[in-house]
């Protein structure tokens, strides 16, 4: 039995779906969601749907009875992320799974960007669990990127304060495949795997490509740091969020994110998508 947590979520449901494309049994896949409303979102696939919560470690070793396999999906940045996660794998080793498969950030060892920390500690705790384990340091997704194109090129313009760093994001459905893949496959305990697109590109790289593939002029302006924040501040983004996303460019500048490889591209069969294609999907 294979367990996906956060099932409902974007890439949770990304993951079932290219779990069936490999052939999985749907009964074979127990789907951990929190919110009983969001079932919804599993219909039509047949799955065995299972309601537990990150802050509640009884309802997690219900969920996890019978599982062989697990695929942790970091919960939502802020406060007791890491106590979700060791409740987590309190719960993996309780049920003595045959692999813990934890979806972590790239460079969660030695990155300087603040999300870094508690990827970090997590990956400390399922060492110190002794399940054996997988960790998926994940790359940015392009979607981070994509999803904001409509108000880009309404103003014709991408602020940031990544300078000239580059940034080997990958589609979410790539990160995606990759996790089925190691779910389903023999061989991975005991790795950690850094997963990015091939190649990285700079924002300004970005702005070229939107303008490229759009036919409307996109323009990179980068700023400081504090200017960055306080003009998302101006723009409505809640401070905390906009000092977040400055915190990402500033990682960028320093070349946190831009660990380009082959190891994705080795697990998942097929080159990750590219910029170019991932605007091109977005915009028609």
């Amino acid at each position: 039995m294979i367990v996906v947590t956060g099932a409902s979520g974007r890439l949770g449901r990304l993951v079932i779906d290219q779990l069936l494309a490999r052939g999985t049994d749907p009964d074979s896949i127990i789907a951990v969601i929190r919110n009983p409303a969001r079932e919804v979102r599993l219909q039509g696939r047949n799955l065995r749907i299972r309601h537990a919560d990150y802050t509640d470690p009884d309802s997690l070793r219900t969920a996890f009875a019978g599982a062989d396999r697990i695929l942790l999906i970091s919960s939502n940045a802020g406060r007791g992320r890491i106590a979700h996660h060791r409740n987590v794998v309190d719960a993996a080793r309780n049920a003595e799974v045959d692999l813990l498969v934890y979806t972590s950030m790239l460079r969660a060892d030695d990155s300087g960007i603040g999300l870094a920390i508690d990827h970090r500690e997590t990956e400390t705790a399922i060492a110190h669990s002794q399940v054996p384990s997988v960790i998926l340091r994940n790359g940015w997704y392009l979607e981070n990127y994509t999803e904001n194109l409509a108000t880009d090129l309404a103003t014709g313009m991408h602020l940031g304060s990544a300078g000239d760093g580059r940034v080997a994001a990958a589609a979410r459905i790539d990160y995606a495949a990759a996790a089925a893949a190691v779910l389903t496959d023999d061989g991975h305990a005991g790795n950690t795997y850094e997963l990015a697109a091939d190649f990285g590109f700079t924002m300004s790289e970005l702005a070229e490509t939107v303008t490229r593939v759009s036919g409307k002029p996109l323009i990179y302006t980068d700023l400081p740091s504090g200017e960055h924040v306080k003009a998302l501040v101006d723009a409505g983004i809640p401070e905390a969020a906009a000092e977040l996303y400055a915190d990402w460019d500033a990682g960028i500048s320093r070349g946190d994110l831009d660990v380009a490889g082959p190891k994705l591209r080795e697990l998942i069969g097929r080159a990750p998508t590219s910029l170019s294609q991932a605007v091109t999907a977005t915009l028609n």
